[in-house]
């Protein structure tokens, strides 16, 4: 176990350790924010902080933009993989900042979303301007930029509660100068702040991890799909799959389809309605957002009843199946059910059913759906505006690698391998986030308390603080 792991683990338990002693501390009362210590004062953001909005230079104007300074925009902190934002997609001159009347950010700035999505927050390491969807914060010296940001960060669901407008909620300069926080004492709002930011650096530590293995496997699948396993004799198909060994046949989907009754198919014509779908029911219904690369989302998990069961069992669909979106990016991705769930159903249109016969496994097929290889083959066929889709035709004539049995089954298994680490770091990612999460209510209230607690307060804290 690593230092960090070790912290964490202390942590994680700190709430068992102090709760008696902090009960009895806690004797002030807010409406919204509960008890607090009696240390702790509530000030409104106004009184800790400059709220600073942001604004957008003429687009149509070259010389304001590509001008180095940093300036974002709620992508780029939605997108973010992080806390901590160092450079934007798009920068503006210095001209550009003047003529827009926009703020530059001094570093270590909390940069907080506030129109359509909002409370989203990060902490900027350079000056920065940004655009009018933020109403960031310029902490003073009696509040550190990390606690403020895990506050706001704590507060966003309130924050999004205030939001108001036509077209899409935001919030305005005065909504979030008025929000009133809990302010412990510096020393233990650094405590804090350390405490959730080694939390924080765990969580991107094993996204990192997770990032590096889906590149390595995604490589894997593509020198599998052209040299197969370190085959010398490969040759060109004269098709889109390029080269394969020489052994390796080309087969497409509709001739490998098994010799049973809806092996093929997709929804259609059957689709749930929504009045059909629930949050519980006795057959877990596929919809699209569930078709990920590789990965079934069983994250909210829709229903259909047993009598809705009965009446379309010939959309019924298996654990350990192919399934693959007939729509969105990136079209005809594919993955395997999972055994999670007794019975299963097709619930919409743009969910497509393979069984293969015995000439392909279902993973092997799986894994090829995924591969670069197949999806070029698959954009040529999307059609429609707007929301364009492949059809149940066209996923029958892409066409695949054929290799014997036997190596198939030796890729399915170095590939599983990856997927095997790729969910162990997934699922320590989601421990870490959910302990944050408890951590985060506990130490923000005031719960639990790190004031008489030997932590060190780590150096991004004392930097950015």
């Amino acid at each position: 176990m690593s230092e960090q792991d070790a912290t964490l683990d202390e942590f994680a338990d700190v709430d068992r350790a102090a709760e008696i002693d902090n009960k009895s501390e806690k004797t002030d009362f807010h409406p919204r924010l509960g008890k607090l210590p009696s240390m702790w004062v509530v000030e409104e953001i106004a009184d800790v902080a400059e709220v600073v909005g942001g604004s957008t230079p003429s687009t149509g104007n070259d010389d304001y933009w590509d001008g180095g300074i940093p300036w974002a925009t709620p992508t780029d902190i939605t997108g973010l993989s992080g806390n901590v934002i160092e450079e934007t997609a798009d920068t503006i001159t210095q001209e550009g900042l003047e003529s827009a009347s926009t703020h530059l950010l001094p570093p270590h700035s909390v940069l907080i979303t506030s129109r359509a999505t909002i409370g989203e927050c990060a902490v900027n390491a350079v000056e920065m301007a940004t655009n009018q969807g933020f109403k960031s914060l310029v902490p003073s010296d009696d509040i550190e930029s990390w606690y403020l940001h895990y506050q706001m960060l704590g507060t966003a669901a309130f924050l999004e509660s205030l939001g108001s407008g036509s077209t899409f909620d935001e919030v305005s300069k005065s909504v979030v100068e008025a929000v009133e926080i809990p302010v412990p004492p510096i020393e233990e709002q650094r405590k804090i702040a350390s405490v959730l930011h080694n939390v924080d650096r765990a969580i991107q530590k094993t996204e990192e991890i997770e990032s590096r293995l889906q590149y390595t496997k995604k490589g894997l699948v593509q020198d599998f799909l052209t040299e197969g396993l370190g085959d010398p004799n490969v040759s060109e198909t004269g098709t889109k799959l390029g080269t394969l060994p020489e052994h390796w046949g080309v087969v497409t989907i509709e001739n490998i389809i098994a010799d049973e009754e809806n092996a093929f198919t997709d929804g259609a014509r059957y689709s749930l309605s929504s009045d059909e779908i629930h949050s519980e029911g006795e057959a877990r219904a596929i919809l699209l957002e569930e078709v990920g690369e590789g990965e079934f989302n069983d994250s909210s998990p829709k229903f259909a009843t047993q009598q809705k069961y009965d009446e379309i069992t010939h959309r019924a669909i298996y654990s350990g199946e192919v399934v693959v979106a007939k729509m969105a990016e990136p079209v005809a991705r594919a993955c395997i059910v999972p055994e999670t769930y007794d019975k299963y159903l097709l619930g919409c249109a743009d969910v497509v059913r393979i069984v293969p016969d015995s000439q392909i496994e279902d993973r092997f097929l799986m894994y090829c759906m995924n591969s670069d290889k197949i999806w070029r083959q698959a954009v040529a066929h999307l059609r429609g505006t707007g929301r364009s889709r492949i059809n149940l035709e066209n996923i029958g004539e892409l066409k695949i690698p054929k290799p014997p049995i036997e190596e198939q089954n030796q890729i399915i298994e170095v590939l599983s391998e990856f997927d095997g680490k790729i969910k162990t770091e997934r699922q320590y990612r989601s421990h870490l986030q959910r302990l944050k999460q408890g951590l985060m209510q506990d130490l923000l209230s005031g719960e639990v308390r790190t004031h008489d607690k030997d932590i060190e307060v780590v150096d991004d804290v004392l930097q950015y603080g």
